[in-house]
């Protein structure tokens, strides 16, 4: 039985967006009354010395002209509706061909009448402003220049010449700030840029806050350019990270927002959980010794901590029935490991959601108009995939998704993504064989795509899905401290998931370039994964950069 799904964005056009204001975005669903406890949903989150709050409605002050070619068009807008003690920090911006949606903070002094040193509060007016550049008489972009000892943190878009007044913004004590770099490129003139911007520093122990506003430049600002970057983010300097959610809050989210997650109806190796992949067969081998060792179903035997040194590995048995059934998996058993951590300096909660299957299948290939699926290439023993929610600690409000393929992967902003009719729980499609995560169903080409060559990743619909808002643990949430939650053995261990074994591929890799056009052949190698050539396990969660970083695109 297939679960209906709504998608929100389905429809808009660039044209439309050319012709009218953006349309604010809003979830499908009305949103839940959140469990109490902690600073999670209240509106307003402190960073120390001062408190911020999230505002999302704005006053339109210039769009550029028609978008030609590669040039994209953009908005400008102001904040309004700042509530009274705040100040504003700076202007927002966006493309024109997505819905409204974004934000920017505004601040105050978190104790504006107990201030340590009235000469150095944590917000100042700046001294004046910078013209940083200006469009045929009918926008200016405005810097502020900060006091010594402070930093600004956003731009101010005027619609007429003159100098902006300094009580419009204000700019941070530079002890509360940490340096930022160019995010997203919104708009470019000419030799006038326009990006978004986020912290240098990304991660679970990083606290370095996202503004919401953008930087501009007649300069290189890339990211290898952050010398020349005149704008900084905000820091959160409070240990308590008041704003995350409590327990009963986390699990509160997962129910109203864990995805439903499809596997492909051609699907042969289907997930599993950890103790049925343990309780039915999987063997734990050691470096030097010929046999491998049952594994109880709670992995406590498996060696913990360390690092993959290659002195221990996971393995199926040798036993054909017993290999081909732990291959196949066991989708009833399945269910989602969520990891919970703090994002963009406890501003954002990422809810991580990792899926493992015991095997990834063979790979099938896409060149020009052929496919091709391959006997051997790309199969491998454990499979641990993922996809992260992310959540705005301000109200609960669902904000992004990152969908993990393989050894990148990207996010997708909540307008863009696919729901369970009548609910806010977004769509995961999983690819024949190979598990990687997708938003909408399709064929998802890995490789080259404008030569037409690679790895097919096919995603589809089937009676084959895992409901993760009601199949999943907890498995971590570091920031709750020791003991909240109880983790998993096998969580800490740290070797491969499966063995590492280079095949002769050469049948196979000849058949392949057998079909490609004769300028091509000598670039066998750079036109598809180096994984297809033979198998390696991954390691499990907690050895991935992401488990403590941020999402790697």
């Amino acid at each position: 039985m297939f679960c209906d799904c709504f998608y929100w964005n389905k429809g808009f056009s660039e044209l439309e967006s050319e012709s009218s204001e953006s349309k604010p975005f809003s979830l499908p669903s009305p949103l839940p009354q959140w469990p109490q406890g902690r600073g999670f949903a209240t509106g307003r989150i402190s960073l120390g010395e001062i408190q911020v709050v999230k505002v999302t409605e704005f006053d339109r002050v210039w769009k550029c002209g028609t978008s030609r070619g590669k040039l994209r068009c953009a908005s400008f807008y102001k904040p309004v509706g700042i509530p009274e003690g705040f100040h504003c920090l700076g202007h927002y911006c966006q493309p024109n061909n997505q819905p409204l949606r974004g934000f920017v903070l505004a601040a105050r002094a978190n104790k504006p009448g107990h201030l340590a040193d009235d000469h150095r509060p944590p917000l100042k007016k700046p001294l004046n402003y910078s013209l940083v550049w200006s469009s045929d008489s009918d926008c200016y972009f405005w810097l502020p220049n900060p006091p010594v000892g402070y930093r600004a943190v956003g731009v101010i878009v005027t619609d007429g010449s003159e100098e902006p007044e300094v009580d419009e913004v204000r700019c941070v004590r530079e002890d509360l700030t940490e340096s930022c770099e160019t995010g997203e490129k919104v708009l470019g003139v000419g030799s006038f840029n326009v990006w978004s911007t986020k912290p240098c520093e990304r991660g679970i122990w990083s606290r370095g806050v996202e503004v919401g506003s953008f930087v501009c430049s007649t300069n290189d600002l890339s990211s290898d350019n952050k010398a020349a970057m005149n704008i900084a983010c905000l820091k959160n300097l409070d240990p308590s990270l008041q704003g995350m959610p409590n327990l009963d809050q986390v699990h509160a989210l997962i129910h109203h927002y864990g995805p439903m997650v499809y596997f492909h109806p051609e699907e042969t190796y289907m997930p599993s959980s950890v103790p049925w992949f343990f309780k039915n067969g999987a063997l734990l081998h050691r470096f030097g010794k010929s046999q491998g060792e049952p594994i109880n179903s709670a992995g406590s035997n498996l060696p913990a901590g360390g690092e993959n040194d290659g002195s221990f590995w996971i393995d199926l048995p040798e036993d054909e029935e017993v290999r081909s059934n732990l291959k196949k998996g066991n989708i009833e058993s399945s269910e989602l490991y969520v990891h919970v951590k703090p994002a963009l300096g406890g501003i954002f909660t990422d809810v991580v959601m990792w899926i493992f299957c015991p095997f990834n299948g063979p790979a099938t290939l896409k060149i020009g108009l052929l496919t091709v699926p391959m006997n051997r290439l790309g199969e491998h023993v454990g499979d641990w995939e993922h996809f992260t929610f992310r959540i705005s600690n301000f109200n609960g409000d669902l904000t992004q998704m990152f969908f993990s393929q393989h050894s990148g992967g990207g996010w997708v902003d909540v307008s863009d993504l696919e729901f369970v009719k009548g609910s806010n729980k977004p769509v995961v499609y999983s690819s024949k064989h190979g598990h990687a995560s997708f938003p909408h169903p399709g064929m998802y080409l890995q490789g080259p795509s404008k030569l037409g060559i690679g790895v097919r990743n096919d995603v589809a619909k089937s009676k084959y899905m895992v409901d993760s808002s009601q199949r999943y643990r907890i498995v971590a949430a570091e920031y709750l401290g020791e003991g909240a939650v109880s983790e998993p053995y096998w969580l800490q261990f740290m070797r491969e998931w499966g063995p590492t074994i280079v095949y002769d591929s050469a049948a196979e890799i000849n058949k392949i370039i057998d079909l490609l056009p004769l300028i091509l052949r000598y670039s066998f190698e750079s036109l598809f994964p180096i994984e297809l050539y033979g198998e390696e396990g991954p390691t499990g969660p907690k050895e991935k950069d992401n488990w403590e970083g941020d999402e790697i695109c």
